[in-house]
């Protein structure tokens, strides 16, 4: 591992409206750690690691976003549920994939994918 990295701390989303986004990863049961919908900085506790949220007024809402952020979880089949239940659209259903990994994906309020995982076996 090349000079000593051992594992990522945080990511960190900038986001066109702090309340909705709050709202959805709150819907989704993610433990809010700091700040809150009125808040230029928000943190959620994902496991021993954080997602962020920084406001961004000037971040237009697209739909798209830069990439993907895989956060594993217990049961990908009870999170889609989850995710249903909260009321959103999720981009694809649970399915198994060849590289090992049961998944889904869906899409916070500014577009930035998450895929909700789980290794096969």
């Amino acid at each position: 591992m090349a000079a000593g990295l051992v594992s990522i701390s945080a990511v960190t989303f900038a986001v066109a409206d702090m309340e909705a986004s709050v709202g959805f990863y709150s819907s989704l049961g993610f433990e809010l750690l700091y700040g809150g919908p009125g808040a230029s900085f928000s943190s959620f506790s994902v496991g021993s690691g954080y997602l962020n949220l920084q406001a961004d007024d000037a971040r237009p809402v697209t739909g798209r976003s830069w990439g993907r952020v895989v956060i594993w979880v217990s049961d990908v089949d009870e999170m889609y549920r989850t995710v249903l239940r909260a009321g959103w659209g999720t981009e694809t259903e649970p399915a198994d994939a060849p590289w090992g990994e049961r998944y889904f994906h869906v899409r916070d309020p500014d577009g930035n994918e998450l895929s909700f995982a789980k290794p096969i076996g």
